[in-house]
């Protein structure tokens, strides 16, 4: 909670009234430019609290017109009506004018760049200039650009700089002496800092507009270049830098915004019409985030989110001061408050504070909560925050006055507490007489202490002692004192001065000095508990003082807490026990943020610790001793951050501290920020012996505001204003009271207490003991500490504390103390849930903790015992919606539930429907309706359900009305009713009709029964069948002879009624087919075949013999096989004898009758591996014999699957082989793994055409590679050379496939013996010639002779044919002397050629060309053969090696 001082500004008489207003963004003071009629205009300037800087005041004979701050400097930029503009310096007051005859009419344009290195100022005549400013502040010669627009400049925007700067070339340049460095770096000298945005100078960009709607780009190469255009005079320009936006505003509200692209082109995206009145007297405002702001003499705000497209308006409440028809003339938003000010025409300044909101989806809301105005006189015409966030200069039409906001003061001790209501006024509550009263002070309160003797104000200035008396307050002592910090203890007042503490009278008079180091620092922060006064100081140290002696005396040594906490910015707040044994200590971070811990300092042991309430844990060695403990010390208090703190001051080992979640912004002291609900009060027991021990988490109440203090029994608590007061100090009849005094301060009983309040010490001192040693999980001293107490109010209280403990122990020996029988008997009823928080639910649900009971059926996930619970306490909505989400198993009985419940309480027309939704409505509506018939009618011929028209219809045929029952019979399709209806009134004739309409088999038996009680027979036999009564009608048909429909009816019925019909035929001796028939159809097989072979129906053998299997009698099945085999019905009897095991005469039946043996023949006459009929090996001789047979009938595939089955592969192969299936060929020797399968594949392969498929080629190389068949695979690449030779003349390949074949040989030399040495030398030769042919090839072109010397030479050897063809080596010379001309030579190669082949084939050696060319030479035809036509007469036959067919 919060109020702001007004603080008039010491304006000179000579000013007049004030027109402008300008905080500068980090300094504390704020310009004020003034016009006075008589003397002219001025400009001032104040300090926070409105002292006027003589230096700093200006005077002219004219108007000031604008006033603008230079961004870090305190430098500022006046400009006035005439044109004039200078540069007024703080605190000095030196001026700075602008050269003369720069501007000549009033001043409309002033902006700083973003770091101050440019001035940027306009006329109204059009002139632009542009100036450079030094780190000085001093203005650096002649303006950079100078432009005239011809029209009157309204506005002027930098662009912000993109942060692409490098730092270390700033620092580089900066310290080369560049001022544009040395400004980027300024920063680091501002107060607080403004924000060190890093851009490129060069790339210097600023916006300018004119009168006529026009907005021009300027750069610093002095370009003006025309960027966009707008109906009227722009007002105001924005700039995103996210989106790189430009939002324009003109007179009459319209908004547009522009893209701009990289290349400076502006595309129109949007505009819209502003609600509101236009022109010059409307004051705009933007927020960081896009946010419109705008206030134009109306009653609203309105605001206009950019970004999202949205709009709204704020409104004035005259329920918090304002008044009818009050007017919003201007705004200012501080974006480090969110809060939005605006100035009414009443002289009042509405705040808003801005709250964002996120909801489940993630997406957020802007809510504004308009708080208590300020007052100040006159008309206000402008409002601006200023550097520090707490103050704002408000401009009236009467005067300036700045608005410091405070936070109100408070203090409690000695049961006396005070609390500030207005900046002059403090309510005063004495708790000890029950009285309290309202007390006004002469100046504005700062800070206020209290104890039960005195009351000390100070007003930032003075201190003024106050003593109690009656109803008032008189003054004891005043003296000058600007301590920031203040307190009292009994009569002795503690204020701080520069490294020092000074003990006062009442009077100010010094008594003692308590002395701090300059290292210790300055003392900020005193706090006194009970008989110690704790201090900190400005450079983290703390110290405790005893001040039980007449002289105040240290305990311990001053700690410097530095050392022991890391990343310590500052102290926030240090409190100390009422024993002085223990300090507690809130920090701020070196980043300025307040840490989510409360540090603990023993002043006796010198250690410290902490809790830390952003994991909700103590540091590791302070855990709690119970796991549940820890759990809900983990869950409640996790991810908040504490904002105050308090001990006991009789009880030294209690500590209470406030916290609210980090999430919520609350990162500052304010108490205008507690006032969020989410606050939790967390009490703790501290000792040396235990730690830390967490006690209690309970929410704040929302009607209050704070927590003042911690006096065991009660926490005391500050009010909100206007809040209901319940439980607030009560003043007694006789005792006399203002009666508009607001009482300010209530008291709320610990946990522990409740019931307790007005308790001895005795009794209160057991209590705290037995709190502590429950806590600590000592319940023997528990028990002791509160043995002596017989107060049911005590025992009650504790059994509701072993609710948060969970000792379900304790509590049953508390309830028997209370003598709460049923309590009791439910806990011990709750033994049986498994869960430890169900059964404390029970026990806080008897103990009327219904809040705690609820939490722990969630927190154990029992919702079904939550649904319960909420049903018992008539929460009949809650527990529906639990049934829906989460205990979805009892929905229909929640809603039954419900349901009887709303019938109870009357409400027949809802109860209806939760009947309806558990779909219990059949039969509890009507009997809810029965009173009332005609309501039962109407709600079931809405409903339209069968259930409901039959139960209706039963119900009107009790009444006799037999017509109205058949209509509901029939609208419920009940047929047996309407038969049994029109039976009873003789119509058998429409119940037949019914029944055989419909098929309903109820109704038929029911018309059959009727019939066979007329003796029809036929009928009723027909309407039995109908009704699949079968019984019934094989009796009648029995006893009445119809042995036709009998055999039917027997089939249609069950096993037992064909047996007996059976036996009936068989009696009877005739129609024996049919017995045999049924008694197989009943499954009674052996007796259907005894009696077929007996009368020898041979049809009804075969019939039965095909639902024989494997289950059946063997000597039955081996009859039938006999009888199938004397009939030549050989396939049956194979399938007898194979169900009869009998696999071997199967299968040599299979033989004697040339039986094709089929897949599921040969399938079923494999014998399972785990059979008890076969041996293994005699199942694999099976197997194989059934393959002989397979191969035999040429089912190849077959064959070999029985091979492999019976674990004969080779074979398997050699069945697979005689199949000719490749692909099946190559799988089984892949997955085989044998030598010889291998090879035989390999064999196979060499059959097909592997010179075309280089797959058979490759598998053929694998498969010799992987059988080790070195032999036949050099066989297999000697082959594949012979045919590179003979069909492709291609010698490379052949010498590789040689090559490859010698490698085999001389591997497999070692394993064959003579036989491969001699092949390995024939293959070896053959080498070396076709690798000599090779050579003469590769040599020709460069050395002929040669070439042809070794041809030559190769036609002397003997056995040159078949490595080398000696075609190939004639046609060689042939075209070598051809192409040489030497055809002479050339004939005669033809010749030796013809000689030694006589019927060769010239043109498979030489060319065409070659040919052509000698016949023309030598005048003589020669006589070749087509090589297409006889080329297979010399193509020479290889003999397949031997090897390749076996």
């Amino acid at each position: 909670m919060a109020v702001y001082f007004d603080h008039r500004v010491e304006a000179p008489d000579s000013s007049g009234a004030a027109v402008l207003i300008s905080w500068h963004s980090s300094v504390c003071v704020l310009a004020v430019g003034s016009v006075n009629a008589s003397t002219g205009g001025c400009v001032d300037l104040y300090l926070q609290q409105g002292e006027h800087v003589e230096l700093c005041h200006v005077e002219r004979g004219f108007s000031p017109s604008l006033l603008q701050w230079h961004p870090t400097k305190p430098l500022l930029a006046v400009g006035w009506e005439t044109g004039e503009t200078m540069l007024l310096s703080h605190p000095s007051g030196e001026h700075t004018p602008l050269p003369n005859n720069t501007h000549t009419t009033c001043i409309t344009v002033l902006e700083w760049s973003s770091n101050g290195s440019r001035l940027v100022t306009g006329d109204q005549a059009g002139v632009m200039v542009l100036w450079r400013v030094d780190a000085r502040g001093k203005l650096q010669g002649s303006p950079l650009i100078k432009h005239d627009y011809s029209k009157p400049l309204t506005c002027c925007i930098f662009r912000p700089p993109l942060p692409t700067e490098d730092v270390a070339m700033l620092a580089r340049a900066a310290v080369s002496g560049d001022e544009n460095a040395l400004d980027m770096f300024n920063w680091k000298k501002s107060n607080k800092g403004g924000a060190f945005a890093l851009g490129s100078q060069e790339g210097l960009v600023f916006y300018i507009s004119t009168a006529d709607g026009s907005v021009f780009s300027v750069d610093e190469q002095a370009r003006s270049v025309p960027l966009l255009s707008v109906e009227s005079a722009v007002q105001k320009m924005w700039y995103s830098k996210r989106r790189a936006v430009l939002a324009v505003v003109t007179d009459s509200l319209l908004l547009s915004q522009f893209s701009l692209g990289p290349e400076g082109i502006a595309q129109e995206i949007s505009k819209v019409k502003l609600s509101g009145r236009g022109g010059q007297h409307a004051d705009i405002a933007w927020t960081e985030n896009g946010l419109l702001i705008t206030a134009s003499g109306e009653q609203h705000i309105r605001l206009w989110d950019v970004e999202l497209d949205d709009h709204y308006a704020l409104t004035l409440d005259e329920s918090l001061g304002f008044e009818k028809g009050e007017l919003l003339n201007c705004v200012s938003f501080s974006t480090s408050k969110q809060v939005l000010a605006a100035g009414t025409s009443k002289g009042r300044v509405a705040l808003w504070h801005m709250v964002t909101v996120s909801d489940q989806k993630g997406d957020t809301k802007i809510h504004w909560k308009l708080q208590t105005p300020a007052e100040v006189e006159g008309n206000i015409s402008q409002l601006q925050w200023g550097s520090s966030s707490h103050l704002l200069a408000v401009c009236s039409s009467s005067c300036v006055v700045i608005l410091s906001e405070h936070v109100m003061c408070s203090h409690y001790s000695q049961q006396m507490a005070a609390v500030q209501l207005t900046p002059t006024q403090l309510s005063l509550a004495n708790f000890n007489t029950n009285t309290h009263i309202t007390f006004h002070t002469d100046t504005h309160i700062r800070a206020v202490q209290v104890t039960k003797d005195l009351v000390a104000v100070w007003n930032g200035k003075y201190i003024t002692v106050y003593e109690p008396s009656g109803q008032t307050l008189h003054s004891t002592g005043s003296f000058q004192c600007e301590s920031l910090a203040l307190a009292v203890h009994e009569g002795n007042i503690y204020t701080v001065e520069p490294n020092r503490v000074q003990i006062r009278t009442p009077q100010g008079t010094v008594k003692q000095l308590l002395v701090f180091s300059e290292a210790e620092g300055n003392p900020t922060l005193l706090s006194v508990c009970g008989s110690y006064l704790a201090v900190g100081t400005d450079t983290c140290h703390v110290r405790v003082f005893n001040l039980t002696r007449r002289e105040a005396k240290a305990i311990g040594v001053t700690k410097n807490l530095s050392e022991l906490i890391p990343d310590l910015g500052a102290l926030r707040s240090v409190k100390c026990n009422a024993s002085g044994s223990q300090l507690s200590i809130l920090i701020t971070q070196v980043n300025g943020r307040p840490d989510n811990k409360v540090y603990f300092y023993d002043i006796e042991l010198d250690t410290l610790s902490h809790f830390d309430f952003f994991t909700g844990r103590p540091e590791s060695s302070l855990a709690q001793s119970e796991d549940n403990e820890r759990s809900q010390c983990e869950g409640e208090l996790a991810a908040r951050c504490p904002v105050s703190q308090f001990w006991d001051e009789n009880e030294s080992r209690m500590f209470v501290c406030e916290t609210v979640p980090v999430n919520s912004d609350l990162h500052s002291s304010s108490q205008s920020q507690i006032e969020k609900e989410d606050v939790l009060v967390v009490t703790f027991f501290v000792t040396q012996e235990h730690g830390l021990l967490l006690q209690d988490s309970q929410p704040k109440p929302a009607t209050l505001l704070s927590l003042l203090a911690l006096d065991t029994p009660y926490y005391y608590y500050i009010c909100k204003l206007g809040e209901d007061r319940d439980q607030a100090v009560s003043t007694p009849a006789a005792t006399p009271q203002v009666p508009s005094s607001p009482q300010m301060v209530v008291r709320r009983a610990l946990r522990d207490f409740v019931g307790l309040e007005s308790c001895e010490k005795q009794t209160r001192d057991a209590m705290l003991n037995f709190s502590f040693y429950l806590t600590i999980g000592d319940m023997d001293e528990a028990f002791k500490a509160i043995k002596l107490i017989k107060s049911e109010a005590v025992w009650e209280n504790m059994a509701r504390m072993c609710v948060k403990s969970r000792r379900l122990d304790v509590a049953r020996v508390c309830l028997g103390n209370m003598g709460n029988a049923r309590a009791a008997r439910a806990l011990r009823d709750a033994e049986k849930e498994p869960e430890v928080e169900a059964q404390v639910a029970v026990l806080a649900t008897q103990l009327g903790m219904l809040e705690d009971a609820e939490r722990l059926y969630k927190s154990c996930g029992r919702f079904d015992l939550l649904n319960k619970f909420y049903q018992a306490a008539g929460q009949w909505q809650q527990a529906v919606e639990m049934a829906e989400t989460h205990d979805r198993i009892h929905l229909r009985t929640t809603y039954y539930s419900y349901a009887k419940h709303l019938e109870a309480m009357g409400d027949k027309n809802l109860a209806l429907v939760y009947f309806e939704k558990s779909d219990t409505h059949r039969f509890e509506v009507p009997r809810m309706l029965m009173e009332d018939n005609l309501s039962l009618e109407i709600y079931i011929n809405k409903m339209k359900d069968k259930d409901l028209y039959k139960w209706w219809g039963h119900y009107l045929e009790s009444q006799s009305d037999m017509e109205a029952a058949l209509h509901y019979y029939d609208l419920a399709q009940d047929y047996l009713s309407q038969v049994r209806v029109h039976c009873y009134l003789g119509n058998i004739q429409k119940a037949s009709e019914i029944a055989n309409e419909t098929g309903n088999r109820a109704a038929s038996y029911h018309v059959a029964r009727q019939y066979e009680g007329q003796d029809e027979i036929s009928q009723s036999v027909h309407f039995y069948t109908r009704a699949q009564a079968y019984n019934n009608a094989i009796r009648l048909c029995k006893e009445n002879n119809l042995d036709e429909q009998l055999m039917n009816l027997a089939l249609l019925s069950n096993p037992e009624d064909m047996m007996d019909t059976a036996m009936y035929y068989e009696e009877k001796g005739t129609h024996m087919d049919r017995a045999v028939m049924l008694y197989h159809k009943a499954g009674h097989v052996s007796k259907a075949l005894e009696l077929a072979f007996a009368t020898e129906q041979f049809g009804a053998l075969q019939l039965i013999a095909e639902d024989l299997n494997e289950n059946s009698d063997p000597a039955l099945l081996a009859r039938c096989s006999d009888f199938f085999i004397k009939h030549a019905q050989y396939q049956k009897a194979v399938e007898l004898l194979v169900a009869a095991k009998k696999y071997h005469e199967a299968l040599q039946l299979c033989l004697n009758q040339s039986l094709t043996i089929t897949e599921d023949l040969a399938e079923s006459l494999t014998v399972p591996k785990d059979s008890s009929h076969l041996s293994e090996a005699g199942r694999k001789e099976l197997l194989e014999k059934i393959a002989d047979c397979c191969m035999r009938q040429g089912n190849y595939h077959l064959a070999t699957k029985k091979y492999t089955q019976a674990g004969n592969k080779i074979k398997a192969m050699r069945a697979l082989l005689k199949s000719g299936d490749t692909e099946k060929i190559v799988f089984f020797a892949g997955v085989s793994r044998q030598k010889e399968i291998y090879v035989m594949a390999a064999n196979y392969l060499q059959s097909l055409d592997w010179r075309n498929d280089p797959e058979i080629m490759k598998n053929i190389i694998g498969f010799y590679t992987k059988g080790r068949a070195l032999d036949l695979l050099a066989g297999f690449y000697e082959a594949c050379a012979e045919v590179e030779i003979d069909d492709y003349q291609n010698y490379e390949k052949a010498y590789g496939a040689l090559t490859e074949a010698c490698k085999c040989l001389t591997k497999a030399k070692g394993r064959s013996g003579d036989e491969a040495d001699s092949k390995l030398l024939i293959l070896t030769h053959r080498l070396g010639l076709v690798k000599k042919f090779l050579q003469a090839r590769r040599m020709h072109e460069e050395d002929p002779v040669e070439a042809v010397r070794v041809c030559e030479s190769l036609l002397e050897e003997k056995d040159l044919d078949p490595a080398v063809r000696v075609g190939d080596v004639y046609g060689f010379l042939v075209e070598h002397y051809c192409h040489h001309g030497n055809f002479q030579q050339a004939w005669s190669k033809i010749e030796d050629l013809r000689s030694s082949r006589p019927n060769i084939n010239l043109s498979l050696y030489v060319s065409q060309t070659s040919l052509e060319a000698l016949q023309n030479a030598a005048g003589v035809r020669l006589l070749y053969r087509d090589t297409n036509t006889h080329a297979a007469e010399d193509d020479e036959e290889v003999e397949e090696d031997e090897n390749i067919n076996h």
